[in-house]
Parts: structure tokens; C-alpha cells; sequence
């Protein structure tokens, strides 16, 4: 379970920030189900909701640096935006758990 405030990578919006975990039910009385709010770290725009449990979105933390070197050296990597910026975003870390450009 990510928690919040946690930078992550998610397949579909690439690096996010785990805003928020909630509670969201479809009818008054039903039990809630915990949903992860995740927000673009490059959109501030774009905001999903993705359950905690049995989502089918692909999440991960965020790659190491090693990672990052590696995946950029990928063919595939480079056809796939979302997986490119996130591992320029590791590269770019100041070591504050900050990058440079958000």
C-alpha cells in the first residue's frame, strides 16, 4: 500500500503524487471502498481515482536511479511517454526528493 504524499509511477499517468486515500461508495449505507487520489506530478490537471485493492492500473514506486539509467538505454522505453518522463524525473532529483522541474 502507497502512502500519502508518495511519488509513484503509474502506467497510465506516469509519475504521480498519492494525494489522498478515501472511502468512495456507490449508494448511501454501502460499505466504503479505499481509493487512492493520484495527481499528475506533470499535469496538476490530470487527478485519478484508483482503488487500493484489485486495480487494474499497473502502480509501482518510482525507480531507483539505476532503474531510470537503464530503462532510458530501452527501444521501448523511448516509445512510451509516460515511462521516458518518469525515469528523466528520477535522473533529475536533487536528492531532496525533489526534481528540478515541478
Amino acid at each position: 500500500m502507497f502512502e500519502k504524499k508518495q511519488i509513484i509511477y503509474s502506467e497510465t499517468q506516469g509519475v504521480c503524487r498519492v494525494d489522498n486515500i478515501v472511502s468512495l461508495s456507490a449508494s448511501r449505507g454501502e460499505a466504503g471502498v479505499p481509493y487512492y487520489v493520484l495527481s499528475s506530478v506533470f499535469d496538476k490537471s490530470k487527478v485519478s481515482y484508483i482503488p487500493v485493492d484489485n486495480h487494474q492500473v499497473k502502480l509501482r514506486e518510482l525507480f531507483t536511479r539505476e532503474e531510470a539509467r537503464e530503462l532510458l538505454k530501452n527501444e521501448e522505453t523511448q516509445k512510451d511517454e509516460n515511462l521516458k518522463k518518469a525515469a528523466e524525473y528520477v535522473l533529475q532529483e536533487d536528492g531532496n526528493g525533489t526534481a528540478g522541474n515541478t
